[in-house]
């Protein structure tokens, strides 16, 4: 059942959106060549329980940690630890916020100093994938002209969109109705409408859209063990138009 939000839940979200986008802003500036993930893990932590806030993911299905980290060839849902990032590395970090009894979600991709033309031009097109999706998300559209935009641009770039992994509504719960795909047919799925918040996630890969899952039973990787970026913002769906609620404008 797809629960659509009233004006007052959607300004509760804005603000979880709001802590979760200045979480991504200042993590993003700790990123660098010998840092390990589990450091910005507790960065993150710290960051938005002092803001009265609590990290969506911890505990969620037991996961153990505040972030999602996943490097170069791991897509999603890597486990914060002992890596040490180096020269050279993608980072993807995703990140849930729950503030006043709402959820926000959202993620980045980071280049850790200089990078490869390829994985440079791999984390661009995946958030301009995003935001070619959200063109359509339009009220009365279909869920999937959103996914068809994203699907489009990926591959007219030469990369290749995962699909064992999808978007989600989301709420008072971090994973609502519906599912939210990034590839697909367009005009499918239920009509957009106004109340309607959703997570939309592109995850791009440079080789094979395939993936496996670690033995961890979380950490999600290429089949092939090339790059896989990752960007991610919670949208409202508004009788204007669409609006970001974990993006600082």
């Amino acid at each position: 059942m797809i629960i659509l939000k009233n004006d007052n839940e959607i300004n509760l979200m804005r603000k979880a959106g709001h802590l979760l986008a200045e979480t991504l802003n200042l993590i993003e500036t700790k990123i660098k060549p010998g840092i390990t993930t589990e450091e910005l893990d507790k960065i993150a932590e710290e960051f938005i329980t002092k803001h009265g806030a609590k990290p969506s993911f911890k505990g969620l299905y037991g996961f153990p940690a505040s972030l999602c980290i996943s490097v170069n060839e791991q897509v999603v849902h890597g486990i914060p630890g002992s890596t040490k990032l180096s020269e050279g590395d993608i980072v993807s970090i995703d990140c849930g916020v729950l503030l006043d009894g709402f959820h926000s979600d959202a993620a980045r991709t980071f280049p850790v100093g200089n990078v490869s033309e390829t994985a440079e031009r791999l984390i661009e097109i995946t958030e301009k994938s995003f935001f070619k999706g959200i063109e359509k998300a339009i009220v009365d559209n279909r869920l999937t002209d959103i996914s068809y935009e994203i699907q489009k641009y990926i591959e007219d770039a030469g990369f290749s969109v995962v699909r064992d992994y999808v978007g989600h509504g989301i709420g008072k719960s971090v994973h609502e109705d519906p599912d939210v795909p990034n590839f697909g047919r367009p005009g499918r799925g239920p009509k957009l409408s106004s109340g309607m918040v959703l997570a939309i996630e592109p995850m791009v890969n440079v080789g094979t859209w395939r993936v496996k899952t670690l033995n961890d039973d979380w950490t999600v990787v290429t089949a092939d063990g090339k790059y896989s970026a990752h960007y991610e913002n919670t949208v409202a769906i508004l009788p204007n138009g669409p609006e970001i609620l974990t993006l600082i404008k």
